[in-house]
């Protein structure tokens, strides 16, 4: 994962936040202008991320952030379990 993309979550453009969500969670949903992933883990997690002018909204950065981060942190641990 990049860190340096996500070191300011007020500079991160949508087309570099799209772009890391469908590498890691497929392809998106869109309604208007909201683009919608399914993440793996149970209940209701999805991540949705929208255009806030060209950049994406700081806030979902930060959740895009979290979430490719647990979703190495758990696939590491699957790895170790092999």
């Amino acid at each position: 994962m990049d860190n340096d993309l996500f070191a300011n979550p007020n500079d991160v453009s949508f087309a570099e936040l799209l772009k890391i969500c469908t590498e890691y969670f497929g392809e998106p949903r869109i309604r208007g202008s909201h683009h919608i992933f399914k993440t793996p883990w149970q209940g209701d997690p999805r991540i949705n991320i929208q255009k806030d002018g060209k950049t994406a909204k700081p806030y979902q950065v930060k959740q895009v952030r979290d979430a490719v981060e647990k979703l190495i942190q758990e696939s590491a641990k699957g790895n170790e379990q092999i």
